[in-house]
């Protein structure tokens, strides 16, 4: 079989641009993409779920690493060159042309699954917190490995104390473990954008007993609404919050940002009683 064109080509060959509408920037470095690839480990046939593939670069990294790949673009213009990586690797990549917002995955994968991919801008928190928000824990997912604009994704691992922890934070740590795999320089994309990027890996642990999720995302949306006043004055509207402040012994004083992820997670225990 030839080999591929190079992804410059491929854009060309398409007439394809990046839609700042849809959150797109393309990458291209076959190296970076390869190396974001291997992040999640080994994948040689195992399911990979990618959103916003664009004119393939990711994806056909992830094939390469012998994983099967569903990927949903919203972007019509990105199908013809999707399709001829789907030629180039028979039964190997499903191309769905829908919003992912939409996308129920338990309807697309009926065993573990990865989740890879370099989110378009525009809707990659409401991606991540779809994901992480999944009543059945743990996920049918293994493991997220996800681009994001860096200060997104500072924010999903960062910790209590610092300037951008947050809600997202609390979200996602309470029941995963997240880290920052890789840093991403903005000149690695076309156009390149105006912010720096990084790529999050998380991976699901167990879920603390006696703790309901709408529970906990209530609380953090709650408290970090007004992020500068402490807990007291931003919980007392929430009902039972400042019986939780009492009973956990967290001086509601303190401002949420200063509140450790299983401070709130004892918080939100209280409140699922």
């Amino acid at each position: 079989m030839p080999s591929l064109p190079p992804l410059r080509e491929v854009i060309k060959k398409h007439g394809l641009t990046a839609n700042k509408a849809l959150g797109q920037n393309f990458l291209l470095d076959t190296q970076l993409l390869s190396r974001i690839a291997a992040v999640p480990g080994d994948l040689r046939d195992s399911k990979v779920f990618e959103v916003g593939p664009g004119p393939g670069g990711l994806t056909q990294a992830l094939l390469q690493a012998g994983a099967h790949v569903t990927a949903v673009e919203r972007d019509e213009r990105c199908l013809p060159a999707l399709k001829d990586l789907s030629d180039h690797f028979p039964n190997k990549l499903h191309v769905i042309n829908e919003d992912a917002l939409k996308i129920d995955l338990t309807e697309l994968f009926d065993t573990p699954f990865h989740i890879v991919s370099n989110l378009p801008y525009n809707v990659g928190s409401a991606l991540l917190i779809k994901w992480l928000s999944n009543p059945q824990w743990p996920p049918a997912w293994q493991s997220l490995t996800l681009m994001f604009q860096r200060e997104v994704a500072d924010r999903i691992v960062a910790k209590e104390g610092d300037g951008t922890y947050g809600r997202l934070s609390i979200l996602a740590q309470w029941r995963c473990h997240a880290k920052l795999a890789m840093s991403v320089h903005r000149s690695a994309f076309t156009p390149p954008p105006k912010v720096m990027s990084a790529i999050v890996h998380l991976t699901p642990k167990a879920q603390p007993e006696g703790v309901e999720p709408e529970i906990l995302a209530k609380l953090t949306q709650t408290a970090f609404s007004q992020r500068r006043k402490m807990l007291r004055q931003s919980l007392k509207g929430l009902p039972g919050g400042l019986d939780a402040l009492s009973d956990t012994g967290i001086d509601g004083a303190r401002r949420p940002e200063t509140v450790s992820v299983e401070e709130f997670v004892a918080l939100a225990r209280f409140l699922s009683k």
